[in-house]
């Protein structure tokens, strides 16, 4: 899989970014969607990747600054044909790998508490991810749950 920082500006990855979208505003009222749109994902302090297989567009993955030892998981999508064979994972453990880069001691995210969010709460517990109470300006709302995880020092 390639990974590559994404100007947003393909047509391939604006749609992908689309769905992502439309899925949370699907599960979720209004109020309780935290996906970022393409002006939202260029906001500074946040770095956005598109992933690469063979020429096509697998999925996406953003990484935003919290603080210089924080950092938050944001807009992780899977193309819809590609699901169920691993490139959340793989894009998880990009997100990660980054994290520890930038020398972040700390990597959080907000998801979804609805069933259809399941896959991925699975997901982030299996890298050790932890549900905890919201940070940065997040509040407590019955549609999300918060999640985090320690960083080695590197």
């Amino acid at each position: 899989m390639e990974f590559r920082l994404d100007d947003l500006q393909g047509a391939e990855i604006r749609a992908l970014l689309l769905e992502h979208l439309a899925s949370a505003r699907e599960h979720s009222p209004p109020e309780s969607v935290h996906a970022l749109d393409v002006d939202g994902l260029r906001q500074p302090g946040l770095s956005f990747w598109s992933a690469w297989e063979d020429g096509a567009l697998v999925g996406c993955c953003a990484l935003k600054e919290l603080d210089p030892r924080h950092g938050e998981v944001k807009s992780m999508r899977t193309v819809s044909a590609h699901q169920r064979r691993g490139v959340g994972a793989r894009l998880l453990q990009h997100l990660i790998d980054q994290a520890g880069e930038r020398g972040y001691r700390r990597l959080s995210l907000e998801t979804g508490s609805m069933a259809a969010f399941a896959p991925a709460r699975a997901l982030y517990e299996r890298f050790g991810f932890e549900y905890c109470p919201p940070f940065d300006a997040y509040v407590e709302d019955p549609f999300s749950l918060f999640m985090t995880r320690r960083l080695d020092a590197r």
